[in-house]
C-alpha cells in the first residue's frame, strides 16, 4: 500500500484518538524550541535530536533507530543525517539520486507512506549499517515527509519499520501516522534550519 500526500499541510493533525495528548505535547514542545531559537541562544544549545527521535519513536510505536532526520545541504546538493547518530558519518544522499526515497521526498516536497518498501527498488546502503544504535535490518514499511521552513525544503523525516520480513516489521503505517509525522515536521523545519546552519 502506498499513500502520497502533496505538500506538508495536506493532512492536518486533529489531536484525536489514543496518544493524541502526547502528540499534542510533542508538537507544542517543538514549537517552543523553534520559537526559542529566534531569541535565546542558550535554549538552542540544549536541543537534543537523539532525545527528540526517542519521543517521535515512542509516539509512532517504532524503535529509535527507525527514526531518521536528514538535513538538506544546498551548498553540496545532498541530504545528510542528523539522526540516527550512527549514520552521521556514513555518507550522504545526493539530491539527484533516482533510487533514494529521501531525495525524491526533498525534490518533490511530497510526503508518502509505503508499506511494501522492501519490494521497491531503493538505495539500501544505509540499511546495512549495523552499529550500537542501529539494527542493520531491512526496511519494510516507511513514511517519508519533507521538512519545510519558510516554504523551502530544509530536510526530510523518515519513520520506518524494520525486520527480517514484512510481518516481523510490525503493522502497516496509516494515514493517521502520516498526519502525526507531518504535524511534527511543521515546527521541526526551524529547528533543522538552525542545526544545519545554512
Amino acid at each position: 500500500m502506498k499513500i502520497t500526500s502533496p505538500g506538508l499541510s495536506a493532512i492536518p493533525f486533529r489531536g484525536q484518538g489514543p496518544g493524541s495528548e502526547m502528540m499534542t505535547s510533542l508538537v507544542s514542545e517543538l514549537e517552543q524550541i523553534a520559537n526559542a531559537l529566534e531569541t535565546d541562544e542558550e535554549s538552542a544549545a540544549k536541543i537534543s535530536l537523539p532525545t527528540l527521535a526517542e519521543k517521535i519513536a515512542k509516539e509512532l510505536r517504532v524503535k529509535v533507530d527507525e527514526v531518521a532526520i536528514l538535513a538538506v545541504s544546498r551548498r553540496w546538493r545532498h541530504l545528510h543525517f542528523l539522526v540516527p547518530a550512527a549514520l552521521k558519518n556514513v555518507g550522504f544522499v545526493p539530491l539527484t539520486s533516482t533510487s533514494a526515497l529521501a531525495a525524491r521526498t526533498a525534490r518533490e516536497s511530497r510526503a508518502e507512506i509505503n508499506n511494501n518498501f522492501s519490494a521497491v527498488r531503493h538505495a539500501t546502503v544505509f540499511e546495512g549499517v549495523k552499529a550500537a544504535t542501529t539494527s542493520g535490518e531491512s526496511i519494510h514499511k516507511i513514511i517519508s515527509a519533507p521538512i519545510l521552513n519558510e516554504g523551502k525544503v530544509v530536510g526530510v523525516m523518515q519513520v520506518s519499520r524494520k525486520g527480517e520480513n514484512a510481518v516481523g516489521a510490525g503493522p502497516d503505517f496509516t494515514s493517521d501516522d502520516l498526519g502525526k509525522v507531518q504535524a511534527i515536521c511543521r515546527p521541526l523545519g526551524r529547528v533543522v534550519s538552525y542545526l544545519a546552519g545554512e
